[in-house]
């Protein structure tokens, strides 16, 4: 939806959403984004609106899942359903803030699972990610995701980094 550049605008509000518990940035951020992807007829077909999980305990230390709020937006505005509960983390990983570009890639390889791959055949899902620098975190998701047969996949994150 925007590009992310260190102090602008666009950090503030994630760093609202993220760490200073307001969540109503993440759900409104999607709603209008929904909105825009909902006329722009291109999306028309998603089936289902999948936030990038959190490990429980940094869901526990945070409170919330900012993807998530970003998501129940999306699904909004899209019209579309959401389910938080299809994706999973199976073990936890560090932070990727500070890490490179194939640290990324390697600190969150096969950190993922589906939890219910029948009821996501054949099926079109956006999966949704706050801040998307390398890819890395959607790009491990995905894989799990493109594992069920039929599926259909695009992403969607609030900001990516430049």
């Amino acid at each position: 939806m925007c590009y992310f550049s260190e102090g602008g605008t666009v950090q503030r509000l994630i760093h609202r959403l993220k760490y200073q518990k307001d969540v109503e940035v993440g759900r409104y951020l999607g709603e209008f984004f929904g909105q825009r992807l909902r006329d722009s007829n291109r999306f028309g077909g998603i089936d289902l609106i999948v936030p990038v999980p959190l490990h429980w305990t940094r869901r526990r230390q945070r409170g919330y899942n900012q993807s998530d709020w970003f998501a129940r937006g999306l699904s909004q505005g899209m019209e579309r359903p959401w389910d938080s509960s299809v994706l999973g983390r199976g073990r936890k990983t560090r932070s990727q803030t500070s890490k490179g570009r194939m640290s990324r890639f390697e600190n969150v390889e096969d950190a993922f699972l589906v939890r219910n791959m029948e009821g996501l055949k054949n099926k079109w899902i956006l999966l949704v990610d706050d801040v998307m620098t390398t890819g890395a975190t959607l790009e491990a998701c995905g894989r799990k995701i493109l594992e069920i047969p039929g599926t259909r996949l695009s992403f969607a994150t609030i900001a990516c980094a430049t």
